[in-house]
């Protein structure tokens, strides 16, 4: 009964303290204004790296976004990994300038081998000595022509990594689609922007960031294997002392999966990623959590704190303790009902962020407002999906599936740009100015070596 009682403890101290800074960052984030970053000069040269698998229809939209954009094109370079394609995506990409290095590899494979080998070529060809700073994308994401401009402005205000605002260019295209995109969206609106504002470190998210030729020398290329690299490359980076910052007027827009098939691949990896991450990383990030009272550290360690599992511990110990007789059926069935009156109390929560981002990003979201109400009530369903897929994750081994990219029609790209176009004439005028096949298994001892490093 003691250690039942402890779990139960334990589960609410981490629910109570998650919630309460969530809320924290909601009531600031609502209130919290864009950071402008002074005008800098155009003297960085930027590589920009894309892994890409089977990408031919889609990642020349990338490419011609990046080219188009208002920072010189002489100092953007395009390096794209084609890692284990079958399809054209090389050529596409070479007919387009870009250097593009070729992978096969069908042992090690995933997106964070893909830039390990792509970053290795560069280093070893000598090409890395012309770069400031590495940003990376998604073959499938398109930009705002002021992205790097806007990234360059917050480099030079002195941060060795970066993330940016994640948009979605099919929003309104089903309620998998739009549940994908809130998320996102209420995490560049309420955590990122209230993080910066704080002075803590953002968290990187899979696609848009930059980080500086400091840190890949450190990490001597590209580190970071596990399911969510980008959650490994935040915690490496924090650990290391090294800020993440926010460009909030870098947009970025990726394409969210359609289906609930898809969509349930893409968030068990993600879970299992979590739990991979919590394994090799948590122990070490608590410890410096507390020994450098950093709160990136403390705000990353809730983020990763492994509630399926204890919840899942919780019910069998639960189950196994009334079998045997050690407790009551009827002192069961009371937490039950306390877990499932949280349960309603999140629904109604949820519905209440997903119409609270809304409002706030209406200008940013490429939806009608009826959309919008019927996305703001399926997004319960959306985030509630969590908790099965959670549980999957704990005994599956999930791999990266290939998920076709459509690619957004010129009439979408179009109105996205013209409408962030004008917001940013307007401000200026006021101024007077896919996935691959990977799987789960990667050693401790190959993350403690990434620690150590």
């Amino acid at each position: 009964m003691a250690l039942l009682t402890f779990i139960d403890i334990l589960m609410g101290i981490i629910g109570v303290l998650g919630i309460a800074y969530q809320i924290f960052c909601i009531v600031a984030g609502s209130f919290s204004k864009s950071v402008d970053y002074p005008d800098a000069p155009f003297d960085k040269n930027y590589c920009v790296l894309i892994s890409a698998r089977n990408e031919e229809k889609v990642i020349g939209n990338l490419i011609r976004c990046i080219q188009n954009q208002t920072y010189p094109t002489d100092r953007i370079d395009i390096w794209v990994v084609a890692d284990n394609c079958d399809d054209n995506t090389a050529g596409v990409c070479r007919g387009m300038g870009c250097n593009v290095v070729e992978r096969f590899n069908k042992e090690q494979i995933g997106k964070g081998y893909a830039l390990t080998y792509l970053l290795d070529r560069i280093r070893s060809s000598g090409a890395s000595r012309n770069y400031d700073a590495y940003i990376v994308f998604d073959a499938d994401n398109l930009l705002d022509k002021h992205y790097v401009e806007e990234m360059n402005k917050a480099f030079h205000a002195g941060f060795d990594a970066l993330t940016s605002y994640r948009n979605s260019v099919n929003f309104d295209e089903n309620w998998v689609s739009s549940g994908s995109a809130l998320w996102f969206v209420r995490e560049s609106r309420f955590l990122n922007s209230t993080r910066h504002a704080l002075g803590t470190s953002c968290h990187v998210g899979g696609t848009g960031f930059l980080f500086s030729r400091k840190i890949m020398e450190r990490n001597k290329g590209w580190k970071f294997h596990l399911l969510t690299e980008d959650l490994e490359f935040t915690m490496d980076t924090i650990m290391h002392g090294d800020k993440i910052g926010y460009c909030g007027k870098a947009m970025l827009y990726d394409e969210q999966p359609v289906t609930f098939a898809q969509s349930w691949r893409q968030r068990v990896r993600w879970s299992k990623g979590f739990l991979q991450v919590f394994r090799y990383y948590g122990p070490e990030l608590i410890k410096y959590a507390i020994r450098e009272r950093d709160f990136s550290a403390v705000d990353l360690s809730l983020m990763i704190c492994p509630l399926t599992v204890l919840s899942v511990a919780r019910t069998v110990l639960g189950a196994l303790f009334v079998a045997f007789g050690f407790v009551s059926a009827a002192s069961q069935l009371a937490s039950l009902r306390f877990w499932l009156v949280t349960l309603v109390a999140s629904v109604l929560g949820l519905m209440a962020l997903a119409a609270l981002t809304s409002l706030l990003e209406r200008d940013k979201i490429g939806a009608t407002n009826r959309e919008l109400v019927a996305y703001c009530l399926s997004f319960p369903v959306y985030m509630l999906s969590y908790i099965p897929i959670s549980f999957v994750a704990i005994f599956s081994r999930p791999q990266w599936k290939p998920i076709e990219h459509q690619g957004a029609s010129e009439a979408t790209v179009s109105e996205e740009f013209n409408a962030t176009d004008a917001e940013a004439q307007a401000s200026a005028g006021a101024k007077g100015a896919g996935e691959d096949t990977m799987t789960a298994d990667t050693t401790a001892q190959d993350a403690q070596e990434r620690i150590a490093a």
